[in-house]
């Protein structure tokens, strides 16, 4: 049994906790749920299977995986981030269990690879594979980026390695619900990129670097789609993807992931931003003020 706490977000998620937890089973010597008053039979099964439970009102991911950090009596050396519907994978289990104790000090994160499945399909293509995640570190040495979409885990110190296995994505829910919640990340991501434009809010990110980690990259390059015109970006970004990163190779689960992932989410991002500004103008306020009148959301 490693000397790793895992900390887990979840509402709603009887789907997908027990195939979470049981696969963290093999080397955590601690679960943590933090649940935003589920309605379903997600406390359940996680108390059955040995979960600590918490609750806390949701605002956003990293205002609730922040509230995690700070809240729950973490007793061990390490913790791991998780999400309800994704699964560790045996040989990474068995990775973490192996090397986590033979780290040296100055060894503070971990990145794991993520692998997405999409209606059954592993997505390899488009560039979407690997993803890899700061998911593991000395607990204290690092904190949630403060953002409202695509927040990443922060070093405050030491330096960072990368195992060799995965972490698998696999929500097992409709495409209706799939749309439903994409619907709601592009609220999230239209502040966002708004922000990056205004600078009304102030983040403690990770630097945009284009000759950084993965993440840093990501990062700078999403900087630059910010200043792209509205509705012209969603169409370059998917023939990137599609086309020049290979998409097209995942077959049609992933012409419909690229298509409604790469394209639809980003167009709908998009209107938002654009309603936003119409909106904003009209009325002579600000974004922040535009924002909270169009989407209930206090920045």
């Amino acid at each position: 049994m490693s000397d790793l706490s895992v900390i887990i977000l979840t509402y709603n998620e009887e789907k997908h906790i027990e195939r979470c937890i049981k696969s963290l089973k093999p080397f955590a010597k601690e679960i943590f749920i933090v649940d935003s008053y589920s309605t379903d039979k997600t406390l359940e099964i996680a108390e059955k299977l040995g979960a600590k439970i918490y609750q806390n009102k949701w605002i956003n991911y990293a205002n609730q995986f922040q509230w995690a950090l700070n809240n729950c009596p973490i007793k061990t050396k390490w913790v791991m981030r998780m999400d309800a519907d994704e699964y560790v994978l045996p040989s990474l289990a068995l990775e973490i269990e192996n090397k986590l104790s033979t780290l040296p000090e100055d060894i503070t994160g971990i990145y794991i690879k993520r692998r997405v499945y999409f209606l059954g399909k592993w997505i390899k293509h488009g560039g979407y594979y690997p993803t890899w995640l700061l998911r593991i570190w000395r607990y204290g040495c690092a904190k949630i980026e403060q953002r409202w979409m695509d927040e990443h885990m922060k070093l405050l110190k030491g330096r960072a390695i990368k195992f060799e296995n995965d972490i698998v994505d696999e929500n097992l829910n409709n495409i209706s619900w799939w749309i439903n919640k994409h619907n709601n990340y592009a609220t999230r991501e239209a502040i966002d990129l708004l922000n990056m434009i205004y600078k009304f809010k102030k983040y403690d990110e990770i630097p945009a670097k284009f000759f950084g980690s993965q993440e840093q990259r990501k990062r700078w390059l999403k900087n630059k789609y910010a200043n792209l015109p509205l509705f012209i970006r969603p169409i370059l970004y998917f023939i990137y993807r599609f086309f020049i990163k290979g998409g097209f190779l995942d077959g049609k689960e992933g012409i419909i992931w690229h298509f409604l992932q790469g394209f639809w989410y980003r167009f709908l991002v998009d209107v938002k931003i654009f309603e936003i500004e119409k909106f904003r103008k009209k009325y002579k306020l600000t974004i922040p003020e535009a924002i909270e009148k169009l989407h209930n959301i206090k920045i």
